[in-house]
Parts: structure tokens; C-alpha cells; sequence
């Protein structure tokens, strides 16, 4: 199930949303088998839904699609079913809410902000330190400032050892000409799924 965010870094909501969906579409599937009409109004009220609304996580798209297939059952007629299919997927959401978002991101996931000068070639400048002190090194963006006689680098990297972090940093302010280094605490996008 989670093979598509293998080697990839998606949200814990995506996670969710993922484990809860094929549910959620295979009740909606079962409501609406054969009666044309019902499919018609599905497909209007989901295209509604996701194309008039604010565009929100992806949890919040998987929790539409619970209201809407209760909504779904019960329009149809079967409260006690709409019941039971919201309570148990309400039970398992919060469930999975408590075990899979609840859980912290890994502490050693930084982004890195580096300014250079422009006569330092920056493809490859902090290869070595990077070696010694992170893994997953991926450069994000590359920026011209200052009239273009200084560059801002940004990686996302993970670190081998966060005890070693000022020890990089001090290793980079040398390589770098004792210019501006952040590193700040690395983020999923709000905008992402």
C-alpha cells in the first residue's frame, strides 16, 4: 500500500488518506452499483466538492469522502448502515490518527541555507562535508543575490549524528568565507499532499 512513497517523502496525512480511501470508494462504489441515476449525482457532488473548495490536505479530502459516503448511505435510505460505516471509520481514523500523525519527524531532517561568493563554483563545494556529516543530501534551490555576487544554496539533508551539527556548520562558515549558514528544522509544504 505504501510502496508509492518508497524513496519518496510525503506527508503522514497522505499516509492516512491512503490506507483510508480504498474503504471509503469501495462503500461508494457499492451504494451507487447499477443505479445510474445515484452515479450521476456522486460524480457531480465529489467534482463540486473538489473543484468549488479551497484546496486542504489530504486528510481533509478523505475526511469529504467519508462525510460524502455516509451522506451517500443514508440519501439512500440506509441510516443503520451509514451509521455503522461512520463509526467504524471514524474509530479507524482516529486510530490511525493517534499512531501514524501523532508521531514526531525525525529531529536529524534540516534544511540548509548557505550564501557563497561568486567565485566559488557551487556544484559539488560542500561534497566532503556532506560525506562526513549528513546523508540524503539534496539540493533544493539555488539563488543569485546581492547583484549576483553571491549565491543562496538550499539542501534538505538528514544528519548522521545531531551532536555533530555545529561541527558542520563551522566547517561550511570556513569553506564559505564566513558567510551567512542557517539551518532550520526541514518541513512538508503545506500545499502538498
Amino acid at each position: 500500500m505504501f510502496a508509492c512513497t518508497y524513496k519518496s517523502k510525503s506527508s503522514n496525512t497522505f499516509k492516512l488518506t491512503l490506507a483510508l480511501l480504498p474503504a471509503m470508494v469501495a462503500v461508494v462504489i457499492m451504494m451507487v452499483n447499477g443505479n445510474i441515476g445515484a452515479g450521476v449525482a456522486v460524480a457531480g457532488a465529489f467534482s463540486l466538492v473538489r473543484f468549488r473548495s479551497a484546496p486542504g490536505t489530504a486528510k481533509d479530502i478523505g475526511t469529504i469522502f467519508l462525510a460524502m459516503g455516509a451522506g451517500l448511505m443514508a440519501g439512500m435510505g440506509y441510516l443503520a448502515y451509514a451509521m455503522l460505516y461512520s463509526v467504524i471509520m471514524g474509530v479507524v481514523m482516529i486510530i490511525c490518527n493517534k499512531f501514524i500523525l501523532n508521531r514526531k519527524s525525525s529531529s536529524a531532517d534540516k534544511t540548509l541555507r548557505v550564501t557563497i561568493p561568486e567565485d566559488l563554483d557551487y556544484t559539488g563545494v560542500f561534497d566532503d562535508i556532506f560525506e562526513k556529516y549528513a546523508t540524503n543530501v539534496e539540493t533544493v534551490k539555488v539563488k543569485t543575490a546581492n547583484m549576483g555576487s553571491l549565491y543562496k544554496l538550499t539542501y534538505n539533508l538528514t544528519l548522521n549524528d545531531i551532536a555533530q551539527e555545529k561541527k558542520m556548520l563551522d566547517e561550511i562558515r570556513c569553506r564559505n568565507g564566513n558567510l551567512e549558514v542557517s539551518m532550520c528544522k526541514q518541513e512538508v509544504a503545506t500545499n502538498e499532499l
